[in-house]
């Protein structure tokens, strides 16, 4: 699953040689998972593997993930999803995120009306 928010990118899988109770969450930049960990008690020490897809990664309890996405929910007060990120991680950040909402709107013209 990937999960885009205003403080990183993740993608949170259950790896096979996961515990039944916990999940995997990668990420492409230390300071998202660095971020993320602020909000999981739980989360394990960021593990760096140069030659992997995901060059950081943490473990943490499902639970504890799962209370934080719907943390993520009910805290959520701002009207535009890209313009809180320019806030929280800068324009680059930003303009990183627009090219996937641009690559996802391509989807949606190719829609039949």
């Amino acid at each position: 699953m990937w999960i885009f928010t205003p403080f990183g990118f993740f993608s949170i899988v259950h790896k096979t040689y996961d515990a039944p109770d916990q999940l995997t969450i990668r990420g492409r930049v230390r300071g998202d998972l660095e971020n993320l960990v602020s909000h999981l008690p739980s989360a394990s020490a960021i593990r760096e593997d140069i030659a992997a897809d995901y060059r950081f990664r943490i473990t943490a309890e499902k639970d504890d993930v799962a209370y934080l996405m719907a943390r993520l929910v009910v805290d959520l007060d701002y009207d535009n999803f890209k313009n809180q990120v320019a806030k929280e991680q800068g324009y680059d950040r930003a303009a990183c995120y627009g090219e996937v909402w641009s690559t996802l709107y391509e989807l949606q013209a190719t829609e039949a009306a």
